[in-house]
């Protein structure tokens, strides 16, 4: 040890440390695993592929190379000095740049994302595109491609100026960042237009999620207060249904997506919701306390609206079921059958207690036991339905009966 008295010898810099201990590890590595230990190195740091006999033999000479400078210039050279003093005698490298690895990261990231709403670029779809359809190909999996663009945009430029536009694309960008799964991936591609592509994703759950992302947006655009209706109109092609090639699926994609915008030009939007009809059925009674002391938890807009839109999706492949009886209560929207989809509920704090849900809508679901259960008057539930991720509700029971089997059905309101 030292003497506190005694100069301290100077440490080496922090480049020929790391040099030294990398010399060190590859001597311990077998010829395999070196060959492959410097391919990654070089192509980490200089960007350049190379084989794994050209990458002996470079670092072989850098070694050399950094010999011949010491004993040059009386001083060991820096690892950056000698790899790229090798490399451009090598004639692997013409202009020498040198980058640190989280710049070179931050440019190759800027390259492929759009600076204004933070969604990959068109530059990068085209190329995720053609890879994705490369793997359904190979895999015999379903490709589902949505293209999307938003309906009277040019209307918020020209009203509100251009920096409210700006606000709506960023909405349109928060939509699809908090509808998509985490498979998915979402782009913006043009203007006001934008592509989605979900893997493994046939035409029904794709129609499904694209009309989750129309109910999302909308709840997203609210805080805008806009004086007329901006929506994201889409259009849905799928692999292989839709064709096998990508122009293909995009040209499906955009005739869908122009028809749907031809019909949205003709939709009248009106600016109230219409009054809700006469009905001598007694209104309902104001939400109920949960008994626990805790508020409440009130339905989320995003989850209401994307049930109702996942329910509209679902209705176009159930065939029409027959009525039931009158409910006690009227109900808020109507609701679409379950049946076939497997949806369930888990009920209680407890999650011991399990139903099947019938139906889904805005206004609440129906759910099916098998046994006779009796229900508080208000009731915490996780509901699992197609499309939708786990949610938790809270529920009040309306009206209840028993059916043939033997089970028993309630007709449950959102708490909100």
């Amino acid at each position: 040890m030292p003497s506190p008295g005694a100069p301290q010898a100077p440490r080496p810099p922090l480049e020929d440390a790391y040099l030294e201990l990398l010399i060190d590890t590859l001597e311990g590595l077998d010829p395999s695993a070196r060959a492959q230990f410097l391919q990654r190195y070089f192509l980490a740091t200089t960007q350049l592929d190379l084989p794994q006999s050209q990458c002996i033999r470079l670092w072989d000479e850098i070694l050399v190379r950094r010999r011949e400078f010491f004993e040059a210039f009386g001083h060991a050279a820096s690892l950056r000095t000698v790899l790229m003093d090798v490399l451009v005698s090598a004639r692997l490298v013409r202009v020498p740049a040198i980058i640190e690895y989280s710049e070179l990261k931050r440019i190759q990231l800027n390259a492929v994302t759009d600076p204004l709403t933070g969604l990959y670029n068109r530059r990068l779809f085209e190329e995720s595109f053609e890879k994705e359809l490369n793997r359904a190909r190979r895999y015999g999996l379903p490709l589902g491609i949505v293209i999307l663009d938003l309906h009277r945009f040019k209307e918020v430029n020209d009203r509100y100026g251009h920096p409210r536009g700006d606000e709506v694309l960023r909405a349109a960008a928060t939509t699809l960042q908090r509808a998509l799964r985490t498979s998915d991936s979402a782009f913006r591609i043009g203007g006001d237009e934008f592509a989605v592509l979900l893997p493994q994703t046939d035409a029904a759950q794709a129609i499904a999620l694209s009309r989750r992302i129309e109910a999302v947006f909308a709840d997203t655009l609210r805080p805008l207060q806009l004086a007329f209706a901006v929506t994201m109109d889409n259009g849905v092609a799928t692999y292989p249904q839709d064709g096998d090639q990508t122009d293909q699926l995009i040209h499906v994609a955009d005739e869908r997506l122009y028809r749907s915008k031809h019909a949205n030009h003709k939709r009248v939007t009106a600016t109230e919701p219409p009054p809700a009809p006469e009905s001598s059925a007694p209104s309902p009674p104001a939400p109920i306390p949960i008994s626990t002391g805790r508020l409440p938890e009130t339905v989320s807009p995003d989850f209401a609206a994307a049930s109702s839109a996942a329910a509209g999706a679902l209705a176009e492949q159930t065939p029409p079921q027959k009525p039931q009886a009158a409910y006690a209560v009227q109900r808020k929207a109507e609701r679409v059958s379950m049946a076939g989809t497997n949806a369930y509920a888990i009920i209680g704090d407890q999650g011991n207690r399990r139903a099947r849900v019938l139906d889904l809508g805005f206004g609440g679901v129906a759910l099916e036991f098998d046994q006779q259960e009796e229900l508080p008057e208000s009731i915490l539930a996780i509901l699992h339905v197609p499309i939708l991720p786990p949610v938790r509700v809270y529920l009040r029971p309306v009206w209840s009966r028993r059916v043939a089997e033997g089970a028993f059905r309630f007709g449950c309101h959102f708490v909100s």
